[in-house]
């Protein structure tokens, strides 16, 4: 079955808060079609479906955040005039019973789609963390090996010292060599 929202335009509509990954009420409400209001009332006619696991309203620092981040509105300049309320994975799921058309049950659909593909590129990005620091590690003990092979052509590269030229008069000993006579010697026939 065709979803009438694509998975990513939802997977961009997911935040995380509280270290949990949550969508906000007027983003939910904008993909059932619906006013936010009109989804934060059936919600509220249902509150014993939406424990605080499954939704919770924002602090007015998370809010602050969620301004920068998502472009809310500030209270008192034609905007909201309370802080807006958030749903986890399991919140979505329960929107679906409260909200009973068949746009809703396509759009919760497509969520449900969108948060398992966000818990997959999560569990990637872990798979590729831990795999990159694996590389870094084996990488450090190539490179020390590397280092010492580039260290010995160095020493080959370098040419021998060559030894230094005394500066100065030199002392040779005399030999008795050379067929000159010294005083007592005698020349053997």
């Amino acid at each position: 079955m065709a979803t009438t929202v694509p998975i990513e335009s939802i997977v961009n509509k997911i935040v995380f808060i509280r270290d949990e990954k949550v969508m906000l009420d007027r983003d939910l409400a904008e993909l059932y079609g619906v006013e936010t209001g009109a989804l934060n009332r059936a919600v509220k006619r249902n509150t014993e479906r939406f424990p605080e696991d499954f939704m919770f309203q924002v602090t007015d620092e998370e809010a602050e955040v969620l301004r920068c981040q998502t472009g809310i509105s500030k209270p008192g300049r034609g905007g909201r005039r309370y802080l807006p309320y958030v749903f986890t994975e399991q919140g979505v799921a329960m929107l679906s019973s409260v909200l009973n058309s068949k746009r809703a049950i396509d759009v919760n659909i497509a969520i449900m789609r969108a948060f398992v593909q966000l818990r997959k590129m999560i569990a990637s990005h872990d798979e590729l963390a831990r795999k990159l620091t694996e590389l870094e590690q084996h990488l450090e003990s190539h490179d020390e090996q590397i280092q010492a092979i580039f260290d010995a052509i160095r020493q080959l590269m370098t040419p021998p010292a060559k030894p230094r030229k005394k500066i100065g008069f030199i002392v040779k000993e005399k030999k008795a060599a050379y067929g000159k006579r010294t005083k007592g010697s005698r020349r053997k026939k």
